[in-house]
């Protein structure tokens, strides 16, 4: 394994993140804002490396959950017009870092609003915002009774802001359970912009697109798009899959999946051992031997992301053959059965998640295993493990 200062190590692949790119982008459309979304440490992608890699393929607008997150991006950052979005929390103290930096933010309710202005004020330099309004998810979302309020203050205060957008977000655009909602949603977007319109607000940007809503909802893709999972190489779920191949056949008849996972967790095996018939492997009786086995010992256990909950059950692969763990799952430390995988060596790879020959451990199949959505299994990948850009 490359790198053996590390029990283990995440490997980001450039080539899959730029195809991933090409194809969302192809699909929103050329003119269509791309705001590459790396909240939760980029879906466990880790933000100091995805940030540079996703710049050399093109990517110059990101979006965060809070403000701790938009710092990480701003140092990890190259290029001088690569912009970086909040899109949750943000506290009043932080309000000045962002607008001296360029940092645009939401801004869902009066308050803020106010802080921004007097901020904005204090430093001389207009506030970047975007409007983020209640649509119905009853979530984050300014209110339609304030937004005359709203009108008021920014266009009184006009000097002090830059509005660069107004947005909302959809109720579980994955679901075709939730179609009646989301349609209301994007009616009463469509309807406040109008509004907002009629009082000449005039965002530089109207913005409602994730993932989901825009394979799912095309109409939901107006001039900037936020994409978190897919660019990744993940589908939102299995039907929004479906549901897109259904509208786009010659996907289907391509037998491919448009969308290449980005991220490989790799380690190495540690140690082997050969263990008799009837005796137990590691803590406790929960792995007895039923013949003589070969047991290998892998450097990574729940500490890593590779839960307690995988005793037994769990599969890695060594040498392009599916190796199933054998006994618990220790804090830094898993065993493995390798009894019928010939010729296993101390130092050789291990894959956690990923392709290793014909072989592939997909984030899906270890979110199963663990009862996990794979946005859960992603981003509980600990910031420790070294991430590693490959071609």
């Amino acid at each position: 394994m490359k790198n053996a200062l590390y029990p283990s190590r995440i490997e980001l692949s450039k080539s899959s993140f730029e195809k991933n790119v090409s194809f969302l982008q192809d699909y929103v459309g050329k003119d269509v804002v791309f705001s590459s979304v790396i909240k939760g440490n980029a879906y466990g992608h880790g933000i100091e490396d995805f940030v540079p890699m996703a710049e050399e393929c093109g990517v110059r607008h990101f979006s965060v959950f809070s403000s701790d997150e938009a710092r990480k991006a701003c140092r990890a950052k190259n290029y001088e017009e690569t912009h970086v979005m909040i899109m949750g929390m943000i506290n009043n103290g932080a309000l000045g870092w962002a607008i001296e930096n360029d940092v645009s933010f939401f801004v869902f309710e009066l308050n803020r609003l106010k802080a921004a202005i007097e901020e904005a004020d204090r430093i001389g330099k207009q506030a970047r915002i975007h409007l983020h309004l209640e649509t119905g998810m009853n979530r984050l979302g300014l209110e339609e009774h304030k937004f005359e309020e709203a009108v008021s203050l920014i266009k009184k205060y006009r000097q002090h802001l830059q509005l660069d957008g107004i947005c909302t977000h959809y109720a579980g655009a994955e679901s075709v359970g939730n179609y009646v909602r989301i349609q209301e949603q994007i009616e009463n977007f469509e309807e406040y912009c109008d509004w907002f319109e009629e009082r000449d607000i005039n965002p530089k940007h109207r913005h409602t697109a994730c993932s989901a809503s825009a394979l799912n909802y095309p109409e939901t893709i107006m001039d900037l798009v936020r994409i978190g999972i897919s660019q990744y190489g993940f589908w939102p779920n299995r039907e929004t899959y479906m549901n897109f191949v259904k509208r786009y056949p010659d996907v289907q008849a391509k037998h491919k999946d448009p969308l290449e996972r980005v991220l490989t967790w790799k380690s190495q095996i540690m140690s082997t051992k050969k263990v008799p018939a009837g005796e137990f492997v590691g803590y406790g009786n929960t792995y007895l031997t039923s013949r003589d086995q070969e047991i290998a010992s892998i450097p990574i256990g729940y500490s890593h992301g590779f839960g307690r909950n995988l005793t037994n059950v769990g599969i890695v692969l060594v040498k392009g053959e599916r190796a199933p763990v054998a006994g618990l799952v220790n804090m830094n430390l898993l065993t493995i059965d390798i009894t019928d995988i010939p010729e296993v060596s101390k130092g050789d790879e291990v894959v956690i998640i990923g392709k290793q020959g014909d072989q592939e451990m997909t984030v899906a199949s270890f979110s199963e295993m663990r009862n996990f959505m794979n946005y859960e299994v992603l981003v509980q990948i600990p910031s420790s493990i070294p991430r590693f850009v490959v071609k």
